[in-house]
């Protein structure tokens, strides 16, 4: 039988010299992005996570795409990544984290009320933690607002504000501590995703592939990505069996309250999500045997304080 016309589009090869055409040779698939929530894989790790409940608009997702890339140039971040929405009553905060070469080190956090016009917020102080501990309640949408200090105090303090005045604490404040107790509670990589280089400073894994199916379906195969705690309580018998470049962080498994993750498979089994039931709203996924990984909040910033009455 004779061969199609060549055109572009066309399924055959042309082989040098008698002109005659043979089907084209099938092209190897296109490797899929790392899915970090960083600016290139944006669209496509929001779908992976859209099982939680938390969408965002096609509209919102092109804004952010556009604004994340002019972020990282406009700031010079080596990455910058989607950390997730905070729903207020007015309106939602969108934050951004910034990263540098250390991927452990500090982060810039920024937010955004529209997705185009992003500020900076101050980093993270004790001070900050303290003082907005007994703040209640849902988020207004509003970075001005102030709470009154004394919402959270007993009478007695109540009575010292009254004769020294009554400090106010402004809404940016209190997003500040609730990204930074967030990112310090359910904050997690899959193990052996990051190194620690002997020198300190921890960059991705470059022989990472992925967690096994069986692997990924254990909580001790995920690290909080945050100065470990429980890590450093360890003697060096229970040390033994640790590879110290990978293994320099805490593990979910001895996390408190117990059960306050739940592990599901999604996609026909293919993807591993984990949600935190103690900050209704984190999700991260894995696709085990690949290098995809990432989390995202989206939630109302409220901690579930119930959680272990409930369990």
């Amino acid at each position: 039988s004779t061969p199609p016309p060549s055109s572009d589009a066309s399924p055959w090869r042309r082989l040098p010299g008698n002109g005659t055409r043979l089907p084209a040779q099938p092209q190897p698939a296109r490797p899929l992005p790392p899915a970090a929530m960083d600016a290139e894989s944006l669209p496509y790790a929001l779908d992976l996570v859209a099982g939680g409940g938390g969408r965002l608009s096609s509209e919102k997702k092109a804004a952010l795409r556009a604004s994340l890339l002019l972020l990282r140039r406009d700031y010079r971040f080596e990455l910058v990544r989607f950390w997730g929405r905070i729903q207020g009553i007015r309106g939602p905060y969108y934050i951004a984290e910034g990263l540098g070469a250390d991927r452990a080190g500090p982060r810039s956090r920024l937010y955004s009320l529209n997705c185009v016009e992003w500020s900076l917020l101050p980093p993270a102080t004790e001070e900050m933690i303290t003082q907005t501990a007994g703040l209640k309640g849902r988020f207004q949408g509003d970075p001005s607002y102030e709470y009154d200090s004394t919402e959270k105090k007993g009478e007695e303090n109540e009575r010292i504000y009254e004769e020294e005045g009554v400090p106010m604490i402004k809404e940016e404040i209190r997003l500040v501590a609730t990204i930074d107790q967030i990112d310090k509670a359910v904050g997690i990589i899959p193990r052996s995703a990051f190194v620690k280089t002997p020198l300190g400073p921890v960059h991705e894994n470059r022989n990472f592939e992925g967690l096994s199916l069986t692997e990924a379906k254990k909580l001790n195969s995920y690290f909080h990505f945050t100065e470990p705690v429980n890590l450093k309580n360890r003697t060096l018998l229970q040390k033994a069996d640790l590879d110290p470049s990978i293994d320099f962080l805490d593990s979910l498994e001895h996390d408190i309250p117990k059960g306050s993750w739940s592990i599901q498979l999604e996609r026909g089994g293919s993807m591993v999500v984990l949600r935190s039931l103690l900050w209704p709203g984190l999700t991260f996924y894995h696709i085990p045997m690949t290098k995809q990984h990432g989390y995202i909040y989206l939630g109302t910033g409220e901690k579930n304080i119930d959680l272990p009455f409930m369990l």
